[in-house]
Formats: structure tokens, C-alpha cells, sequence
């Protein structure tokens, strides 16, 4: 599988890929989102792997400093999708509701 170009620049890229895909959003698996948010604020390569999560409609894991909850906001027609912040709303893109997903294997370092 080839790599995109953006995942070599990712904070991300020598974390363990676990820290990005908790068991749950909330409880125990709270504090993980937050460390793998964390890790993402910083990263130079947040808005392609926001924009990647979103066109693939990733519906599990931390991806560009969004959760699935977020990213499934993001993607609503009513909010459209912002995709240099996600904690301000623009519009973007067709607005089409998300379908699930299966888990997909995460990219070395795409989170």
C-alpha cells in the first residue's frame, strides 16, 4: 500500500497506532482521546489528515484532532464540513450523511 505523502510529516508517525483507536470515547478511554487529541494539535500535517478522515468517512479512531462524534458533525448537512478547525463550523464539500465503516487498518502514522 502506497503512502500518502502527508503521513511522513505526521506527529503521529512513530506513536503506537492504539493510542489513536481507543476501545471507548468515554470513561477510561476518555483520557486516551485526549492524549491522541494532544498529539494532533501539534501536528503539521492536522488539516490532510482531517480532510483524508473525512472523504473516507474513518468512523473509528482519533484522525486530525476530531473523534468519530466530530467528524460525524463535521460531515452533517446541516453544519457542513469545516476543515481547518473543527471547532468552528464552515461548509464544505457534498454534506452527504456518513456511512459506517468497517475499522480500517490505520495508516503508518495517517491518524
Amino acid at each position: 500500500m502506497m503512502m500518502l505523502d502527508w503521513t511522513r510529516r505526521a506527529a503521529c508517525l512513530d506513536l503506537d497506532p492504539e493510542l489513536f483507536f481507543p476501545i471507548s470515547m468515554e470513561g477510561p478511554g476518555q483520557s486516551q482521546v485526549e492524549r491522541a487529541k494532544n498529539v494532533c494539535a501539534g501536528c503539521p500535517v492536522r488539516q490532510p489528515c482531517l480532510e483524508y478522515a473525512l472523504a473516507t468517512r474513518q468512523a473509528y479512531g482519533v484522525w486530525g484532532g476530531t473523534d468519530p462524534d466530530q467528524r460525524r458533525e463535521l460531515s452533517s448537512p446541516d453544519q457542513g464540513r469545516e476543515i481547518s478547525s473543527p471547532d468552528q463550523r464552515g461548509k464544505l464539500g457534498s454534506g452527504a450523511p456518513p456511512r459506517e465503516t468497517v475499522p480500517a487498518r490505520p495508516l503508518r502514522g495517517g491518524r
